[in-house]
């Protein structure tokens, strides 16, 4: 087993392993227990009462966060020519389509999200295999398909993150970071798990939302009450 440093123990010492946290208490100990010499990132892993290999049990959806990631989200936009103007006025960090779909046919990948229009989506199509392992094909169910590219582009600037169960029934997501106050992380963690309950399936039986955990990029997970939200 590898050697605690002594910040992880000072982390540990702080987290009670028979006490389940408010979301209010889970929010300001993030704080206090990450040490890290950089801005971490808060995240949630939210375990859910689903059987994500049947299809009417999936759980996928996006939620535009209050206060933001906290992270800068670098946007291609996939567009023709005439959609060019509004996708840069709106915040797309690249904006183009066939020097960029050669691209990504390379291999470059370097960006957070794609959005794009219903008529390019064919061109797409043969890139799958490069975008669909790094969670990047563009998908009308998550507004990144779309002919209001503007208004795709300025929500995903804004905090607006998609999400999605896993294999194992966990849904992962950065709700923010370390610098945030109490509250904004509160807020941002409230807002993804009000998303999570509103999309319950009807297929799902029993408790929904099993357990919620939330920790930082250098952190010890600390374990929230699903009742407190």
């Amino acid at each position: 087993m590898a050697k605690l440093t002594k910040n992880q123990k000072e982390a540990l010492s702080k987290i009670d392993k028979n006490k389940i946290y408010s979301l209010a208490e889970g929010s300001a100990l993030i704080k206090e227990i990450t040490k890290a010499k950089f801005d971490a990132s808060v995240e949630l892993a939210v375990r859910l009462g689903v059987d994500p290999r049947k299809a009417n049990q999936m759980v996928r959806g996006v939620v535009t966060l209050p206060h933001g990631t906290g992270k800068d989200v670098k946007v291609l936009a996939l567009v023709t020519p005439d959609k060019e103007a509004e996708a840069k006025e709106a915040g797309a960090d690249f904006v183009g389509l066939d020097e960029y779909l050669e691209k990504i046919k390379g291999g470059w990948t370097d960006v957070d999200v794609i959005i794009t229009m219903p008529s390019v989506m064919g061109k797409l199509g043969p890139l799958g295999r490069v975008l669909g392992p790094r969670g990047l094909m563009p998908n009308p169910k998550t507004g990144t398909v779309t002919m209001d590219v503007a208004k795709a582009v300025a929500e995903v600037k804004a905090g607006k993150i998609d999400f999605k169960v896993d294999k194992t029934g966990i849904v992962h997501a950065a709700i923010g970071k370390v610098s945030f106050s109490e509250d904004k992380i509160y807020e941002n963690a409230k807002e993804l798990i009000d998303t999570l309950n509103k999309l319950k399936p009807t297929a799902s039986k029993g408790i929904y939302i099993k357990s919620i955990f939330m920790s930082s990029t250098m952190s010890p997970s600390v374990q929230l009450d699903t009742k407190s939200v």
